[in-house]
This record gives C-alpha cells, structure tokens and sequence, in this order.
C-alpha cells in the first residue's frame, strides 16, 4: 500500500493536516498503570475488552489524543458507557482486536494512526476501526434494549457463585488483631472505583466534620493521596497500589483467597512492610466493608465502590455473590457517598457571620472614631433624623 509522501519518516508526535497522529507509542496490557505514564503526545496502545468508566476517565486525564485498543472497546455483553465517555472527549478510539501491536511494537517507539490504520514509517502495522461518538450512541442504546438478557445470565452465574462461597460467606471474617480501632466510628472506605474523584471531593466536609477512619482499597490509597489524604488502613491483593502509598505508615491487609494464597504477601515481603492476612472469597472492597463491619463501625460510608449492575458488569466476573451478600450483611450502617454529601449542609453557620458583622462594625466605629469629618456627618445625620421625628 502506497503510503503519502509528507507522512513518511514520522520523526516527533503531533497531528499531521490530514488528521493522522503521531508520537510514541506506550503499550500496556492493564490500563490502570498505563494511565500513571501516559502523556498528551502519546499513542496509549492497551488489550482491554468492554473499556470501563473509570478507565475511561483516567485515559482522557491522562490528555492521550489516540487509544488504540486489540480487543473489543464494547464486546455488547452490557451497556458499556466507557468507550462512548472516551469519543466524548476527543479521543480518537481505535478497535483492532487480534491485532499483533504488542509483539511488533517497543514501548516509545514512533508510529502514526490514520483514521484506523497504526503505521511505523512505511509499514501498516495493523488496520482497525476507528470508533466514533454516534456509533458508539447507537450501540449502547442497543445494549441497553437487551439489560434483561445481561441480567438474567449475571443472576445465574452469581446464584451458581453463591452456592460455592455461601459458608465462607455467611461466617465472620477470621479477623487478625488489628491496631485500628473501628469500634462505634465512622468509616470512610474508598475504592478506586466508577466516579471515585467526583465522590472523594464531595465528602470533604463529612471528613472534615467526622473525622472517619478511612479504609483504602489497593489503589483507592493513591487516589487519597491525589486530594491530599492518607489512609488508616489499606486492603487489598496491591497488584494497584504505588509503593509510595505503600510506605505512607497505613496498616495493611492482604486480602487472601479462601483457599490460602495471599498474591499480594511477596510484594510486601520484599518491600520489607509489615502485613495481616484476611483470607474471604469475593473482591477486596467487599473484605474492607465486611471488616470495618465486623470491628463495630457505627457508620460506613462507600466511595467509588460497586452499586448499580453495570458497574457489577464491569467487573467481568462470572458472579459476584460476595459482594451481594456482603451489602446484606451491612446494609443499615452502609451509605454511598452521594448520599452523605447531601446530608453534610455545607451552609455557613451563624456563628461565622456573627464573627464576620462585628468585624465590620469594629472596622468602621474605629474609622468614625478616626475621622472628624466622619464624626460630623454621623452627628449631622442623626440631628436631621431626630428633627424629623420631632425629638
């Protein structure tokens, strides 16, 4: 295929005037820790089918202008708003599934996307689909049409989940001794999950006002550290936690499988970090409400954690039984955190504008007092006021 003169020898990142992109490619098979290197000038090249919400999110934060992806941005499995999010934004989203990008590629190494082709100088690499916005409206409109369909084989497969971990999960945690104390606190439990920013800017009055324990789920300890919090304790299997969160001094928990491996215990170990294990079917943000439950937390408030069937969906697994089970099991003290921003009143007290009137009436008897001119055309104003009244 004859390839346009000008666009031949690419040799730094920008738009070119037909529209194609250039710049380094930077590959990554897990999304979220390609998001943490990625920069405007980027070609984000990832394996990540049904593109989810919060990956979404990340990748237009992380100013990329192209995504290519080797599998489906939206298999149809479920309504999928991810890849629609990203179109929104500008971002030039490229499906080529099965394309061989991560065998022919190195990581920084130039290449151009045209419309849905990927090039390095003169050799097509791979041909995809370039997917844009009313496309990606009309599919999830479809999608949407067939929920019940989605539905009814997620409910299967968790009832077929719930019958293998239902004694795990009925019985209590076996819970480590812990030098975080829960008992008859509020509990702020933040995952890194769908709308985790918006949730955590939101709360900062509820944790300026309440003073919660606050609970990290793996990677969840980073996004606190973003807004300028630290974790008690984080929980998790920390294939998604930054060392630096790590080191911050919060207590850790490994969440274990039910069967006894701990995958996130060798990377603690080698960081020389100090650790309790929790083994518990289900995913980690169901071990952290589950323990802040069973330590005695008079209230527990969720951030970016799961609540609605597309963000179960998204979670690609087969069911999710504990994560059910668990929200039975806290239910009374468990609260969204969209929820507690509405009960905070963010209303200035009246003490405050107390404070603040005499201020200014301090200000201005002291600017009287200072003043003789002042002083003459208060007297005068009060004569003509007293005249009127006849006093």
């Amino acid at each position: 295929m004859s390839v346009p003169h000008e666009l031949r020898r690419s040799r730094g990142p920008g738009t070119r005037a037909n529209g194609a992109i250039v710049g380094p490619a930077r590959l990554g098979r897990r999304t979220k820790d390609l998001v943490r290197r990625l920069g405007p000038d980027d070609v984000a090249i990832v394996d990540h089918a049904d593109i989810d919400r919060v990956s979404a999110e990340e990748l237009v934060e992380s100013g990329v202008r192209v995504v290519v992806n080797v599998a489906h941005s939206s298999t149809g499995r479920f309504p999928n708003p991810g890849p629609l999010e990203l179109a929104r934004a500008g971002v030039r989203l490229v499906d080529a599934p099965g394309s061989p990008l991560f065998d022919l590629l190195t990581d920084g190494e130039v290449i151009r996307v045209e419309g849905g082709d990927v090039w390095r100088d003169d050799s097509l690499l791979a041909s995809g689909t370039e997917l844009h916005p009313e496309t990606l409206e009309g599919a999830l409109a479809e999608q949407q049409g067939r929920l019940s369909e989605a539905l009814e084989a997620f409910a299967e497969n968790t009832l077929l989940h719930l019958r293998d971990e239902a004694e795990g999960l009925a019985s209590g945690l076996p819970l480590p001794p812990l030098r975080t104390r829960f008992r008859d606190r509020h509990v702020l439990v933040v995952a890194r999950g769908p709308g985790y920013k918006s949730d955590l800017r939101m709360v900062r009055p509820y944790i300026r006002d309440f003073h919660p324990v606050i609970v990290a789920v793996d990677g969840g300890a980073d996004a606190l550290r973003e807004v300028g919090l630290r974790a008690d304790m984080i929980v998790g299997d920390f294939d998604s936690v930054s060392d630096e969160a790590l080191r911050d001094g919060a207590e850790l928990v490994v969440h274990a499988y039910a069967d006894g491996p701990a995958p996130g215990a060798a990377r603690l170990e080698r960081l020389g970090l100090g650790f309790e294990t929790v083994p518990a079917p289900g995913i980690s943000e169901d071990v952290a409400l589950r323990l802040a439950h069973e330590k005695g937390a008079s209230l527990i408030v969720a951030v970016g954690t799961h609540f609605n069937l597309v963000e179960f969906l998204e979670r690609d697994r087969a069911g999710m039984a504990s994560t059910f089970v668990t929200r039975l099991m806290v239910g009374e003290s468990l609260v969204d955190a969209k929820g507690v921003s509405r009960l905070v009143s963010r209303k200035v007290g009246i003490w405050p504008l107390l404070v603040f009137a005499g201020a200014g009436l301090f200000v201005i008897v002291g600017a009287v007092l200072a003043s003789p001119t002042l002083r003459n055309v208060i007297e005068s104003i009060f004569r003509a006021i007293a005249n009127g009244l006849g006093l």
